[in-house]
């Protein structure tokens, strides 16, 4: 079976399931999030490896999940976690013998707030609503409408880049994708949004919709950007194998990473 099979039928399986669960929301979401978040923790201290960097994968997994689960639960304020987390973290490092004690450093607490903080955003988009009567779905809705968002962007950035694409985007990093393909991409995510206002989106006035596509639209593809700069640094061309066809976790959702913080930002600041 040839590569691009197994990614087509691996798609058409994981997509139900993913809107499935995005609609549904609760533990079975949460549970979906704490995946991402420690699978993209694990893959990326994977990859830095490679660098003769080593990630504390101790205080790195306790930390992704219990900032995601904190996301849902809300057991304590985030200050008190960090000033936990960190002190301990350095002391543990104090007594490894790991190569450059800052570059381990440095590294385990990207992978914490990458991993952990970016995929928590996710759970406060889905109960963003959780307090107002009748409107629960709505933080699904938006989730699923964050997915769509990505794949239509994705898809039309690399169908009408490989056709028309001539002008490289940012060739240092990722050499295939052109602006036009960019440009192609974020009209698209924008075309996306105005679709699904009418069908998903009703309870969100035209600013937010035009505010989603151009967030999507931009952090969406930079986010792809950068999982490609920290593969390219490390020499790596997928973060796993863990999905056939596919790559890893940190590969397929690293447009979703970057891309839900803003969106929860922008909830948190401008939805009413």
């Amino acid at each position: 079976m040839s590569n691009r099979i197994t990614r087509i039928i691996v798609a058409l399986l994981a997509i139900p399931f993913l809107l499935g669960l995005s609609y549904w929301g609760e533990i079975p979401f949460l549970i979906f999030t704490l995946v991402i978040g420690l699978v993209s923790f694990y893959e990326f201290s994977t990859m830095v490896k490679n660098k003769n960097i080593f990630v504390c994968n101790l205080i790195g997994f306790i930390s992704v999940a219990l900032i995601i689960s904190n996301a849902y639960f809300h057991l304590f304020q985030l200050d008190v976690f960090l000033l936990s987390a960190i002190p301990l973290l350095l002391l543990i490092e104090l007594f490894r013998n790991k190569e450059s004690a800052i570059n381990n450093l440095s590294a385990t607490l990207l992978g914490i707030f990458y991993a952990g903080f970016f995929s928590a955003t996710l759970i406060g988009i889905r109960e963003f609503y959780v307090d107002v009567p009748l409107s629960y779905t709505n933080g699904g809705f938006i989730i699923i409408t964050i997915f769509i968002t990505l794949w239509m962007t994705d898809s039309a950035a690399y169908f009408i880049g490989s056709a028309i694409g001539k002008n490289k985007l940012f060739p240092r990093v990722s050499p295939n994708k052109s602006w036009e393909g960019a440009i192609a991409g974020f009209v698209f995510a924008i075309i996306t949004l105005v679709v699904l206002k009418i069908f998903l989106l009703n309870f969100l006035n035209w600013v937010d919709i035009i505010a989603f596509g151009v967030i999507i639209g931009i952090f969406g593809q930079v986010g792809d950007l950068i999982e490609s700069l920290i593969k390219r640094d490390a020499g790596v061309k997928d973060s796993s194998n863990i999905i056939p066809g596919h790559g890893g976790i940190f590969d397929r959702f690293d447009s979703l990473l970057f891309s839900a913080p803003i969106i929860y930002l922008y909830l948190v600041l401008f939805a009413k």
